[in-house]
């Protein structure tokens, strides 16, 4: 395995890492919330007294999304985070990182296949919550899950702005934001990318967001893109009022 040449704080993205190996490649990593532990299979690296974990773009949407280039990376430490389709971890054991041990994520996924690896993600990270529910149904954890400063949200269903604008109406605080990954084919095979995305953003400036930034993740994943936006209930209440 190449060494490790450099490593240096991104100059853009607060707790994110630039490590620079023997061979010329250059990664992108998060501090290791439960060292010595992996989550996908990922490398880790030694730094003075930290361990890094490489984070993978053709694995995590957020990391593609931070390789395109977005705007900003809204996540800090201490941030309480709504993650709907966690899957089986990977890319909500980085958020996990970047919170810290005084953040939360709540960790979403229908699917009970993989609440079992997801669990046992949780397990090593006492800031990780797994949830076992449909995010089509906000009412039916609203018990659970508090008031977030942030939504993640990376759903393969075909209304994924309304299922996001629907959880930020249930817990996102206002100013909130929001990092969703569109999947384009997920919403309509027939229609160019491009028309599914303006459709989505159409959908979620409707519901009191404002768009911050939107970053395509090729070559990353192919008809994809992540967008970054802002939840104002005033907006949206003013809209609701004159409707």
């Amino acid at each position: 395995m190449p060494e490790v040449v450099s490593v240096k704080e991104h100059d853009r993205y607060k707790n994110v890492y630039i490590v620079e190996l023997e061979d010329g490649s250059i990664k992108l990593a998060t501090v290791n919330l439960a060292p010595g532990k992996r989550v996908y299979g990922e490398r880790l690296f030694k730094w003075g007294d930290k361990e890094l974990r490489e984070w993978n773009p053709y694995r995590s949407k957020l990391a593609a999304a931070l390789f395109k280039g977005i705007e900003e990376l809204p996540i800090k430490e201490g941030d309480k985070i709504l993650y709907l389709g966690a899957a089986t971890g990977t890319t909500p054991s980085h958020v996990s990182d970047l919170v810290g041990p005084s953040g939360r994520v709540y960790a979403l996924d229908v699917a009970p296949r993989v609440m079992r690896e997801l669990i046992a993600v949780c397990e090593t990270r006492p800031n990780m919550f797994p949830l076992l529910n449909d995010a089509k149904k906000p009412y039916e954890y609203r018990h659970v899950v508090e008031l977030v400063d942030g939504i993640y949200a990376d759903v393969a269903q075909p209304e994924q702005a309304e299922i996001v604008a629907d959880n930020a109406d249930f817990f996102l605080k206002d100013g909130g934001y929001l990092l969703l990954a569109i999947k384009a084919r997920s919403i309509d095979v027939t229609k160019e990318p491009s028309e599914i995305f303006k459709q989505q953003i159409n959908v979620l400036k409707q519901r009191g967001f404002e768009i911050i930034d939107m970053v395509h993740l090729e070559p990353f994943d192919k008809d994809h893109a992540m967008v970054y936006a802002r939840y104002r209930r005033e907006k949206k209440e003013s809209r609701e009022e004159s409707a």
